[in-house]
């Protein structure tokens, strides 16, 4: 077995990248815990790997003495001459041992066991080295097994793992499925898998792109935000370097083939593409696409943005369940109310402004009052509570307390009626959406919709949500 040693040695280190010498002094290690157990531990002892034998040696040494009472340390003058002539007493003598073929079944098993530990401690530093300069790589592989809920993916070198949390919801994989996925740690000592995968963070989406769009790769086009929600819709901001390049054409390629492969990879993650702007008013408005936005005013102090949107636009703007508006909120950074022209055209009234002063009234209730012909606190202090009750969300407690509440808040002021409301105008501060297509959206199908030709420079409008 041990002439085969330096073959199997050189062997294992080119296979799995070991350095030679940490394999060598894993065998050494092995082999003097094993001769240990065999001899006794307190035998002082050395092991050696003679390269150009390809043998693992044992040597103990011990002092000569006149005549030896502990025969683990000690050796007798006489024994020790025949060793070495010219030895004296009280000199240190090596000896080799036995051929560790010798030690025993148990020592060789304690040996293999060293060995497999060193080795195991040796792979991780190799597969550390060589993916931790690749976080934030997007990385390819094959579906493995599953494991609680988790996915154990084959990098080629070695498995990395896909948490439950990081995979895309109601999105399948089986075993031999091949899968990529963003590379998100690597930790340099781990009992389970060194390397940690995702699906749903928002890098994975930018990088996919980096991937597919050549632009991106030359740094003409890059990616300024992204905001996800994992499985279901997306928003990427892009800008372009050079003015002859479309940003959002260049992302979604001729016939939309770009984009689609990325949707492929997110198994039918919508995409809207945006373009940047510095300006969050500009950006808010492309941000917000297929939506038409009338006007935008911006508190840069508060970090927030109130958007105006016609009033058949609203639940466009806002998305099912706030989907759209959410996302364009995260892909900013800013807080963005959107309000209709309607509701915007109330708050600058100021019988409707007096109405919200009231316990338990919100904007909601007070257009419902507005739609009453219920324009002020005063006109509402004169009302009867059969005359609220009509209102689903007001029964007649309530409406006792609304009108008791009304008489006790003065309102002096021009009685407005709905029709004599003002179109709405812009103010000093806000910042009007110019009159133009939007040039900045375009909303990705799924699955196989009319292709695009060419270039996309106007966001698609999809059915309110």
């Amino acid at each position: 077995m041990l002439s085969d040693l330096k073959r199997i040695i050189d062997q294992i280190s080119r296979d799995r990248g070991f350095d030679k010498t940490l394999l060598i002094e894993a065998i050494e290690e092995a082999v003097q815990s094993a001769a240990r157990k065999k001899f006794g531990s307190r035998r002082d002892m050395e092991v050696r790997y003679n390269e150009e034998f390809g043998e693992v040696e044992v040597f103990q040494f011990r002092i000569v003495v006149e005549k030896a009472e502990d025969e683990q340390t000690e050796i007798s003058f006489d024994e020790a001459i025949k060793l070495d002539p010219e030895v004296q007493i009280g000199d240190e003598l090596g000896e080799k041992m036995l051929d560790i073929s010798d030690l025993g079944r148990i020592a060789a098993q304690s040996a293999k066991q060293v060995i497999i530990h060193r080795m195991k401690d040796a792979e991780r530093e190799v597969i550390y080295d060589m993916f931790k300069d690749r976080i934030g790589e997007v990385v390819s592989g094959i579906v493995q097994r599953f494991e609680r809920g988790n996915m154990i993916v084959n990098l080629g070198r070695t498995d990395a793992i896909l948490p439950k949390d990081q995979q895309i919801p109601k999105r399948s994989f089986k075993q031999g499925d091949r899968i990529r996925a963003y590379l998100k740690e690597v930790r340099q000592t781990s009992r389970d898998s060194q390397l940690i995968l995702s699906r749903t963070c928002d890098d994975f989406l930018g990088k996919l792109f980096q991937l597919e769009v050549p632009e991106m790769a030359e740094g003409i086009v890059r990616v300024m935000g992204v905001a996800r929600e994992p499985g279901f819709r997306a928003k990427i901001a892009v800008s372009s370097s050079e003015g002859d390049v479309d940003p959002v054409g260049a992302c979604v390629g001729m016939k939309g083939s770009r984009v689609q492969n990325v949707v492929q990879e997110l198994q039918g993650e919508r995409i809207d593409i945006v373009t940047w702007s510095p300006d969050p008013a500009k950006y808010v408005y492309n941000a917000l696409a297929p939506a038409h936005v009338s006007m935008v005013m911006a508190d840069e102090d508060a970090n927030s943005l109130l958007v105006v949107v016609p009033n058949d636009q609203l639940s466009l703007a806002i998305g099912r369940q706030g989907q759209n508006v959410r996302l364009a909120s995260k892909l900013i950074g800013w807080r963005i109310d959107v309000k209709s022209e309607q509701r915007y055209n109330n708050l600058q009234d100021e019988g409707y402004q007096s109405l919200l002063k009231l316990p338990g009234v919100d904007e909601s209730l007070a257009d419902q009052l507005f739609g009453k012909n219920i324009f002020s606190t005063a006109v509402l202090a004169q009302k009867s509570v059969d005359d609220l009750i009509v209102i689903r969300s007001i029964d007649e407690d309530f409406a006792q307390r609304l009108i008791d509440e009304a008489k006790l808040i003065p309102f002096v002021a021009k009685e407005s009626t709905q029709e004599e409301i003002a179109p709405m105008k812009e103010p000093e501060s806000g910042i009007q959406a110019p009159e133009v297509e939007i040039e900045g959206a375009v909303e990705v199908p799924p699955t196989n919709e009319s292709e695009v030709e060419g270039t996309q420079e106007a966001g698609t409008v999809d059915k309110a949500e």
